[in-house]
């Protein structure tokens, strides 16, 4: 059963609410990459609160047909990616969400496209 990207990103979305996932941000990067089309970024309240949230994207979501390709980070539960191929997740700790900020830096490759000027047509 292949389940579309906004089925799949309902169904992240319901699982990170139901788990407590804090602050969580969707930020679709589909128009400037070709690595998803979205990421999905929240934060845990405590190492075994972002396990938590991440055994309940592995576990529950598999239930419901979501294959993760990739997790990395559980060990250390600091930040945590689970790559659904058109869908990465990153569940970090408060501290390190400051510190890598991944909101900024791709608002602002937003932003940064928006001002660049449309080729001129050649004459």
């Amino acid at each position: 059963m292949i389940i579309e990207t906004q089925e799949k990103l309902d169904i992240v979305r319901r699982i990170l609410d139901e788990k407590k996932a804090e602050n969580v941000e969707v930020i679709e990067i589909s128009k400037r990459t070709l690595m998803a089309d979205y990421f999905v970024i929240c934060n845990g309240t405590s190492n075994t609160h972002i396990k938590a949230i991440a055994d309940g994207l592995i576990v529950d979501g598999k239930q419901v047909g979501l294959r993760k390709d990739h997790a990395e980070g559980y060990a250390q539960a600091k930040w945590v990616l689970v790559d659904y191929g058109d869908i990465i997740v990153h569940i970090f700790a408060a501290e390190e969400r400051e510190y890598y900020d991944l909101e900024s830096l791709w608002k602002e490759t937003q932003v940064k496209l928006d001002r660049e000027p449309e080729a001129e047509p050649a004459q």
